[in-house]
C-alpha cells in the first residue's frame, strides 16, 4: 500500500507504522536501548518464573502473582518490541489491519492485567501485616486461583470493545500512525467519522481499571501504614515498611507514566511528537523491565535461591 498521507480507501488493508516520527535517522540508535531493555525482560521475567518453580518453599500467594506478573510483562512487551524493532532495524513499516487490531488488544488486554496483578499484591501486603496470623488461611491456593481468574477476566473483557470499534469505522484520510504500535486512540484517530463513542469508552475503562485500582491500593496502603505506625518500636516499622518497599516503587513506576501519558495526550499540544512516542514507547517497556529486577534485588528469598542455584551449578 502506498506510503502517502491521503489515500482513498474505506477499511485499509494495512497500516504504516512510522516509529518515532522526527528521528527516523536516528532509528537504529535508538534500537539499542530499547534491545537491551527487551533483552533484560525476557531474562528478568524468565528467571523469577524459573526460581520460583524450582524452589518448593518459594510457592506462596505473593510469589504465585509474581509469576503472573513475570508473564503478563514478557506478553506486554512481545506484543510490541519485536514490530518496533523490525521497524528500527529494517524499516519494515507495514501492519495488517487484522494484526493490528489484535496488537491493539493485546496491549490493552495487558496492561490492564498487570494493573490488576498491582492490585493483588498490595492485597497480598495488606493481609500479611495487618492479619499476620490468617495469612495462610485467608490467601489459600484456591482464593489466589479465583484472584488470578477475576483479574484475567477483567482485562480480557474490559479490552474486548476496542479492536471491535476501531474495526467499524470508516478510514479515509491516511492509514499512516504516527507511533511503532496500535494503540487504540492512535488507531480511532485516523477514522473519518465521529468516533466520541470510543473516546468515551476509553476514559470509562482508564476509570475502571487506573482509577478503581489506584483507590483500592491507596485505601490498602493507608491501613498498612496504621498497622505499621502501630508497631511499637522503630527498628519493627522500618523492617515491616522495607517488605512494602518493591511493590511500592513499581505501583508508583507503573501508575506515575500512566497519568503522565494521558495528561500529555489531552493537554500537551506543545509537547514534541517525537517525545510524546518515545515517552509512550519507554512506558511500556519500563514496568516488564524494572519488575523483576525490583523484586530480584529486593526480596531476600528469591537473591536466596538465585544464588544458590548459581553456586550449586557452578559446584
Amino acid at each position: 500500500m502506498s506510503d502517502s498521507n491521503t489515500t482513498d480507501f474505506t477499511n485499509p488493508s494495512t497500516f504504516i507504522l512510522l516509529g518515532i516520527p522526527g528521528l527516523e535517522a536516528a532509528h537504529v540508535w535508538i534500537s539499542i536501548p530499547f534491545c537491551a531493555m527487551y533483552v533484560i525482560v525476557i531474562l528478568g521475567n524468565f528467571t523469577i518464573l524459573f526460581i520460583v518453580k524450582r524452589e518448593p518453599s518459594l510457592h506462596g500467594p505473593m510469589y504465585y502473582f509474581l509469576c503472573m506478573l513475570a508473564i503478563t510483562d514478557l506478553v506486554l512487551s512481545t506484543s510490541t518490541l519485536p514490530k518496533t524493532l523490525s521497524i528500527f532495524w529494517f524499516n519494515s513499516r507495514e501492519i495488517d489491519f487484522s494484526a493490528c487490531l489484535t496488537q491493539m488488544y493485546f496491549i490493552h488486554c495487558f496492561s490492564a492485567i498487570e494493573s490488576g496483578i498491582f492490585v493483588a499484591l498490595a492485597l497480598d501486603r495488606y493481609v500479611a501485616i495487618c492479619h499476620p496470623l490468617r495469612y495462610s488461611t485467608i490467601l489459600t491456593n484456591p482464593i489466589v486461583a479465583k484472584i488470578g481468574l477475576a483479574v484475567v477476566l477483567r482485562g480480557g473483557i474490559l479490552a474486548l470493545p476496542y479492536p471491535f470499534l476501531a474495526r467499524q469505522w470508516p478510514y479515509c484520510r491516511t492509514n499512516i500512525i504516527p507511533q511503532p504500535y496500535c494503540a487504540h486512540i492512535a488507531v480511532v484517530n485516523l477514522a473519518c467519522a465521529d468516533t466520541r463513542i470510543s473516546s468515551y469508552y476509553g476514559l470509562f475503562v482508564l476509570f475502571c481499571v487506573m482509577g478503581l485500582d489506584v483507590i483500592f491500593i491507596v485505601v490498602s496502603y493507608i491501613e498498612i501504614l496504621r498497622a505499621i505506625f502501630s508497631l511499637p518500636t522503630m527498628d519493627a516499622r522500618l523492617k515491616t515498611l522495607g517488605t512494602c518497599s518493591s511493590h511500592l516503587f513499581l505501583i508508583l513506576a507503573f501508575y506515575i507514566p500512566s497519568l503522565f501519558i494521558s495528561l500529555i495526550s489531552r493537554f500537551g499540544q506543545n509537547v514534541p511528537l517525537h517525545s510524546h512516542v518515545l515517552i509512550a514507547n519507554v512506558y511500556l517497556l519500563m514496568p516488564p523491565m524494572l519488575n523483576p529486577i525490583i523484586y530480584g534485588l529486593r526480596t531476600k528469598q528469591i537473591q536466596s535461591r538465585l544464588l544458590r542455584v548459581f553456586t550449586h551449578e557452578g559446584a
